[in-house]
């Protein structure tokens, strides 16, 4: 690093707790797929904000949007309307079979606020089942129903009332439902594992025991919504739809905004009192929102997602068939996973020094979240510096 990139991470380590494993980079600006370090260094970012940008850093529109909203008005009560919080609700419910919408700050909020509401709405009943592999948030109920024990490691006891099954098993889920059972809670596709997808049929099972059991089906979309499998919300791509869906990441065009949704006949029972969020659907996150809802469909960036999906195929498996290294290869829309027979964080370290960013999950999985208008070159790009970077020897 630079002088001032040394000094800048040794402020960092003097004045922020030491919760962050933090890659030796000071980012000072972003624009589409590109980041910039202190040092004027350029990288193309394919993991950008974890996938918080998914239109990119700073997209002009969604950028003009937070500028106009800014000189209007910040922040408004929930006891009152305002313009901006309806008109985003209104974009939101309309691509989502009418949904109703309940707006907070992060997707372990939204996770909350979905289990209150799962338990709110069934009779005095509280359990809820997840699955191995499983992450859904950082908050005491979120890292309950995580099926990894690694991040509940230190905060036992955790809430009581959750149980996990096999991922991608029904009989498994059948096993753990008993007369406490409120709720079943599944990602439709396991991001922080490394992008391993559900079964359509499981899905339909999933859909099939909640209604013969009477239990709410809460579909985990913080990652793959919005656009991020091609289809406005995840359970469209599956062709299966929840009782209850989060959503947060990428919703806002880059701005902290997290969601719930449910059909009117669940969402009846989240009544005055029952749940609230002061910070949740502020005049900012929603102007961007509306924003970037507005920047996909103009940009036909569902279909951007559909077309170079494809190109990521192609040229993945192609790399496949050169090198050893790579011992399997999974995407769902723009959510990437190359899954390596070597450890992955040096390869991640040099595809950086090389300028493209990525992540390294569960020690040999290399991951993708990119921009939903990543362009076809900037795909050639990173993939030609993985391919060369995953020349290192070992």
């Amino acid at each position: 690093m630079s002088a001032l990139s040394d000094h800048i991470a040794q402020q960092g380590a003097r004045y922020l707790m030491p919760n962050y494993r933090r890659f030796p980079l000071v980012i000072t600006r972003g624009a589409g797929s590109w980041v910039w370090d202190a040092d004027g260094k350029k990288y193309l970012d394919l993991f950008p904000g974890w996938g918080v940008a998914g239109l990119g850093h700073c997209h002009p529109a969604v950028a003009a949007a937070i500028a106009r909203q800014a000189q209007k008005l910040l922040h408004c009560a929930n006891n009152y309307y305002t313009e901006e919080q309806i008109e985003f609700a209104e974009l939101l419910s309309t691509r989502a079979d009418g949904q109703q919408i309940f707006f907070c700050n992060s997707g372990a909020e939204a996770a909350e606020g979905a289990i209150k509401l799962a338990r709110l709405s069934s009779d005095g009943r509280y359990g809820v089942i997840s699955f191995y592999g499983a992450f859904h948030g950082r908050t005491f109920a979120a890292i309950s129903a995580t099926g990894q024990p690694a991040y509940r490691r230190g905060f036992e006891p955790t809430v009581p009332g959750f149980a996990h099954a096999e991922y991608n098993n029904l009989a498994s889920v059948e096993a753990l439902i008993d007369d406490r059972t409120c709720a079943i809670m599944v990602e439709p596709v396991q991001g922080e594992s490394g992008v391993i997808a559900a079964t359509p049929e499981f899905l339909r099972g999933l859909r099939k025991l909640c209604d013969e059991k009477n239990l709410r089906l809460i579909f985990d979309e913080v990652q793959t919504t919005p656009a991020r499998l091609g289809t406005w919300f995840g359970y469209q791509h599956f062709g299966v739809k929840p009782d209850i869906m989060t959503s947060a990441k990428a919703i806002a065009g880059g701005m902290p905004l997290g969601i719930f949704m449910a059909d009117a006949s669940v969402a009846q029972f989240l009544k005055p009192g029952t749940h609230a969020s002061t910070f949740g659907g502020n005049s900012i996150g929603c102007a961007a929102g509306v924003a970037a809802i507005k920047v996909i469909e103009q940009e036909n960036l569902l279909a951007n997602i559909q077309k170079l999906g494809k190109l990521l195929d192609e040229r993945i498996n192609a790399l496949r068939q050169k090198t050893a290294k790579i011992k399997d290869y999974r995407r769902v829309g723009f959510m990437v996973a190359v899954e390596l027979n070597v450890e992955g964080a040096p390869i991640a370290a040099k595809c950086a020094a090389n300028g493209v960013l990525i992540n390294c999950t569960h020690d040999t999985v290399l991951r993708m979240l990119p921009a939903f208008n990543t362009s076809a070159d900037e795909f050639d790009f990173g993939l030609t510096v993985l391919e060369q970077s995953l020349e290192l020897k070992g």
